[in-house]
């Protein structure tokens, strides 16, 4: 779509930065700018940040800790802060959770063993930017590949995600062993979505599957209409 401008950050050890560029070409028709994760902004004007997923330094100390002091990283919590969506993507989810972005932290997979595969998730809010292309209750099929996606967050802390509608996205078996099942949410602004699996693999039917196109469509098309 004409005038819609996109930024996809790269991390030492994003593997996913690419495949998420392509499915943002690819749905809006613009080519997102490339921004590396040492330079200290954003380019202005941007519609819309995604924060990919891989290995960002290697996953040392905690997954995505030391990618969540990358220089740029004030520069898109400053831009969520000022409403920009932000869209993180496995390792992107776990970057978000370490910068404070959104609460709950990402532990090691039950049973220690990394999951690739896909899976069934639920759509849980289909009223946010990112869902509103999706019934509420729809099941959909993403891929997901993670050794650390175990979402957790505290009995206070997830009783408020569920009250105030910010679970986009749950797990409909159990993949991980992530609290309630929890696959994706929201902050309260409902401009972040951080999500274990990779909507960004899920663009078209020939790859095997499009569920995930309906995110990038509602996402782009809100924005638009905005």
């Amino acid at each position: 779509m004409s005038g819609f401008r996109s930024a996809v950050i790269t991390f030492p050890g994003s593997n996913c930065d690419r495949d998420m560029f392509d499915a943002l070409h690819k749905v809006s028709g613009t080519e997102p700018t490339r921004v590396w994760h040492g330079d200290a902004d954003l380019p202005q004007g941007l519609d819309f940040i995604a924060l990919p997923g891989g290995f960002s330094y290697g996953d040392y100390l905690r997954c995505g800790a030391i990618a969540s002091r990358s220089p740029i990283m004030q520069a898109v919590i400053k831009a969520a802060g000022q409403g920009v969506p932000v869209l993180g993507v496995c390792n992107g989810f776990q970057v978000l959770t370490e910068s404070g972005l959104l609460p709950g932290a990402l532990l090691r997979n039950a049973g220690i063993r990394f999951v690739c595969r896909e899976v069934s998730l639920t759509v849980e809010n289909a009223q946010s930017l990112f869902t509103a292309g999706y019934e509420a209750g729809e099941t959909i099929r993403i891929p997901v590949a993670h050794h650390d996606g175990n979402f957790y967050a505290d009995g206070e802390t997830l009783d408020r995600l569920e009250g105030e509608g910010r679970v986009a996205f749950r797990y409909a078996e159990d993949v991980n062993g992530s609290a309630r099942n929890i696959a994706g949410i929201l902050n309260d602004a409902g401009n972040v979505l951080g999500m274990m699996p990779h909507p960004e693999r899920a663009i078209e039917a020939a790859h095997g599957g499009d569920h995930g196109r309906a995110l990038f469509e509602s996402a782009i098309k809100g924005l638009v209409a905005a």
